[in-house]
């Protein structure tokens, strides 16, 4: 009856090595994926960031022109109605 105990306790231990080196090997990949996941998020954030940023920049432009036409009624400067002023001149 030992032996057959011994040959049982053998094979538990070879089946629960498995499993550890399974649940490793596992483990091991969902860390890597989850890097990599962490690494798209930040890139991804880097990105939203810089298309905000574009987004204000040429918003701001084009509403300020926008206003300034509509409510002060303003025009592009044309080189016909452009004076220039000399220092001591006339």
């Amino acid at each position: 009856m030992s032996a057959r105990l011994g040959a049982f306790l053998t094979a538990l231990l070879i089946l629960c090595a498995l499993s550890l080196v399974t649940a490793q090997y596992q483990s091991r990949r969902l860390f890597i994926e989850l890097e990599r996941s962490q690494a798209m998020v930040r890139q991804l954030d880097i990105e939203w960031a810089q298309l905000q940023l574009d987004q204000s920049t040429l918003g701001k432009s084009a509403r300020i022109e926008a206003n300034a036409r509509r409510d002060l009624a303003m025009v592009p400067v044309t080189p016909g109605r452009t004076q220039y002023l000399t220092v001591g001149g006339k």
